[in-house]
């Protein structure tokens, strides 16, 4: 939620407070929500609890001027109020607001905060984040934005992360390009902060951006020019009720949050079918037979530095259960409903011929 004393702002921020509100409902507490952890920080959902701790590091000038969406002075009452939106947007599934904790001894500190808001509609999130002055200049604020980028993108229905950093807040903006973000223009925004216009500098960052492309294979020294070949197989695995198994790349692998077959790449000296048995096993912990393993179809894919050639087999028997062994999540899904999942370019073509087939 936003201040709206004045209509001409769009948020900067997305972690900036509520305008006061009849409709904002007390919250009881935080919906079920697993903590993010990195190497120091743990972001969490925010309590009301954290109210004071989070008045107390917000209320301060040097962290306030140059967020354009937090007034100042900061009143103690908008915090509770600000606490109890991020409760609603977490339900709904509209915003992340997250508390930036740290360990003092043995107790738990806050330092800041992190957050996203999702546009659905447009596929895009806006990052913010704030960290109070005393916690600064220790990298605070750069592992909490590339965790929160990295976990959106692999976890949510996103294409691009956008942020803006107020002309001259040289900090933020490296910040945001340690976390793989990329400087696209500027703008004039009007600050509630400030209450006058200012330039803000605005970045953005794609899946790719942050996780890569796929490792391309060594070039062919015969012929330099032409792009390597990466063969990889793939398996369509059909459950008895005509449903078929898609894996989600977890967060860190390129293309993290797109579905997909499972299956990998060819080692050396590998035929398809001996590649999808080693895969399935690592990935899955199932165990497959050659003679279960049936040609249906291939993908053929010019991405950006190789060229992708994928068989894709159809299985319908199997020991064992298909569990995420690599922390991916995992969905059985009829195939009148695969076009529903975000896939990989490679594998959409082979989605009507998959489904021509069941």
């Amino acid at each position: 939620m936003r201040h709206r004393r004045t209509a001409r702002v769009r948020p900067i921020s997305a972690t900036e407070p509520p305008k006061r509100s009849r409709r904002t409902a007390k919250a009881d507490g935080p919906p079920r929500f697993a903590p993010l952890k990195t190497e120091r920080l743990i972001l969490r959902a925010l309590r009301p609890a954290d109210a004071e701790a989070l008045h107390r590091l917000v209320n301060d000038w040097e962290v306030t001027r140059t967020l354009a969406e937090i007034p100042y002075p900061y009143p103690r009452a908008l915090a509770d109020e600000w606490i109890g939106s991020t409760v609603q947007q977490l339900a709904r599934g509209t915003g992340w607001h997250l508390a930036i904790t740290g360990k003092e001894g043995r107790k738990e500190t806050l330092v800041g905060v992190v957050g996203l808001r999702l546009d659905s509609a447009r596929r895009t999130g806006r990052l913010g984040y704030w960290v109070g002055r005393a916690y600064w200049k220790h990298g605070v604020a750069t592992e909490a934005a590339k965790k929160m980028t990295r976990w959106a993108f692999a976890n949510l229905p996103l294409d691009l992360i956008a942020a803006e950093v107020t002309d001259g807040n040289d900090a933020s903006c490296k910040v945001l390009r340690r976390a793989g973000f990329r400087e696209v223009g500027s703008g004039v925004r009007a600050s509630l902060t400030t209450r006058d216009d200012h330039t803000v500098r605005v970045f953005e960052a794609t899946r790719d951006d942050i996780f890569g492309h796929p490792e391309a294979p060594a070039a062919d020294a015969g012929n330099p020019d032409a792009k390597p070949l990466l063969l990889v197989a793939a398996c369509a695995l059909v459950d008895t009720d005509g449903r078929v198994l898609l894996a989600r790349r977890p967060e860190g692998k390129a293309m993290a949050g797109l579905w997909e077959f499972p299956g990998g790449k060819l080692k050396p000296g590998e035929t398809p079918e001996s590649a999808l048995i080693r895969e399935l096993k690592e990935e899955l912990g199932i165990d497959v037979a050659a003679a279960c393993l049936a040609p249906l179809a291939f993908a053929s894919h010019a991405y950006e530095g190789f060229h992708l050639l994928m068989p894709l087999f159809v299985c319908r028997r199997w020991k064992g259960t298909p569990a995420g062994r690599e922390k991916q999540a995992l969905a059985w899904v009829r195939a009148a409903k695969l076009t529903e999942y975000d896939m990989p370019p490679a594998d959409k073509p082979l989605i009507p011929l998959l489904r021509d087939f069941l």
